[in-house]
């Protein structure tokens, strides 16, 4: 009889131990990221390819995993009325049915449901081989079992719709940044920057009309030299008596290639290198514009408000430059449009752009309203200022230095929040 006693001790562990494995492989199966379930899969992972496999059908993988754990808890409840009646007898059997819930409760789901919920790789890739021969086998019984369910589903009118297997816009966006740990912040800031493309138009990034570095294709061509030597850029707009009258685009390299050549060329050669203008509605999303870049082999665009009216040009550098943040090469300055002070506070061209100083200090000023700090300032006042009006934007302390023409053009700004009775 002892025997027999031990031997159905045992045979309820056992039955306990194969209980927890379909609870916990259950849940481990269910928590893999799907993603990076695949990705293992195309190295080579044994248990990656299984489970992928699995999970092709996962009504088929839960049907086998309840199939097995409803029979092992059904069966170690047999057993353990078994030994309750050999120990106690007939009074045994509701203090076994409690004992018993307990136990299967701590030991057979939820420590094996939180350690897979917990570790879902590691459980899933080591159930993956033992599940796929146990639907082999019982294969004929889980789609059974399916159908029936499935079946009764349709009657009360619950048929399963389509399993959507993509992330949304918004949820790739969360994933992003609940990963934190596994990307810099770098990385994350450009990711998240990628997203914000299709938010941002070309109005928003462009370099404004009155700040166009611009040619006279009718100047003389020693002006035109010293121009385009003076000057950073590589690519120019070329007008004709009036700079509102745009006509093409010149490239840098074209106007040196002519300067090798003997002799001053004649008005005629210098116009055979203007290009012919690419021009962008000025509402495009940056996202658009990005790729309309790529397949036209263009790095520079003018772009034109509603009336076909130049506005300003945009280039693929503006546009990079909100993934990657500001691009400096050797001729810019280390900020561009802001002049550090001895007492540390920053003096800035109030006709910088919001998103490009939101860049280079890494601050968050709105950018749904107004494009230039000046156009910030003046909203936030409700009024054209005056010389040294103190104002907080955004939460950072802002003074007025200068206003010319009805508009601000110099503001002096304090990375840190000194007290100088700021108009909130």
């Amino acid at each position: 009889m002892d025997t027999s006693l031990g031997t159905l001790f045992l045979l309820l562990g056992v039955l306990l131990a194969l209980s927890g494995f379909f609870s916990g492989s259950e849940t481990a199966m269910m928590a893999l990221n799907k993603y990076r379930l695949r990705h293992r899969a195309e190295q080579g992972h044994r248990g990656a390819r299984i489970a992928v496999r699995l999970l092709e059908r996962p009504d088929r993988l839960i049907g086998v995993i309840l199939l097995g754990n409803n029979f092992v808890n059904i069966a170690a409840a047999s057993v353990s009325s078994i030994i309750a009646i050999h120990l106690l007898g007939e009074a045994g059997l509701f203090l076994s049915t409690v004992i018993l819930t307990v136990v299967v409760l701590i030991f057979s789901e939820l420590a094996p449901k939180t350690l897979a919920a917990t570790y879902p790789e590691r459980l899933a890739f080591v159930a993956a081989p033992v599940l796929r021969p146990l639907l082999l086998v019982f294969y004929p019984l889980v789609v059974a079992i399916n159908a029936i369910a499935n079946t009764l589903l349709r009657a009360l009118r619950l048929t399963q719709g389509p399993v959507r297997t993509s992330l949304s816009e918004e949820e790739l966006r969360t994933v992003i940044v609940e990963e934190s740990a596994l990307l810099s912040s770098r990385r994350q800031r450009m990711l998240l920057n990628v997203f914000e493309l299709s938010r941002v138009i070309v109005e928003d990034v462009m370099v404004p009309r009155t700040e166009m570095a611009t040619i006279n294709i009718d100047a003389d061509w020693q002006d035109i030299l010293a121009q385009f030597r003076a000057s950073p850029h590589t690519r120019f707009p070329v007008y004709r008596r009036d700079p509102d009258h745009i006509v093409g685009v010149i490239h840098g390299k074209d106007l040196l290639r002519l300067n090798d050549m003997e002799g001053e060329p004649s008005r005629e050669t210098i116009a055979g290198l203007v290009r012919e203008p690419y021009f962008i509605p000025a509402t495009t999303p940056l996202q658009d514009q990005l790729i309309q870049f790529q397949r036209r082999r263009q790095h520079l665009g003018l772009v034109v408000d509603e009336y076909g009216d130049v506005v300003g040009l945009v280039t693929l550098e503006d546009i990079l430059e909100e993934i990657v943040g500001e691009i400096q090469d050797e001729h810019d300055l280390p900020m561009r449009g802001i002049r550090p002070q001895k007492d540390g506070s920053l003096l800035v061209d109030a006709q910088i752009e919001v998103r490009s100083l939101n860049r280079q200090l890494g601050w968050d000023l709105p950018t749904d309203g107004p494009r230039t700090l000046a156009g910030l300032v003046i909203e936030k006042l409700e009024a054209i200022p005056n010389d040294n009006t103190s104002l907080k934007v955004g939460g950072h302390p802002m003074e007025v230095v200068k206003t010319r023409h009805q508009t601000v053009t110099v503001v002096r700004v304090y990375p840190d929040d000194v007290e100088r009775g700021w108009v909130d």
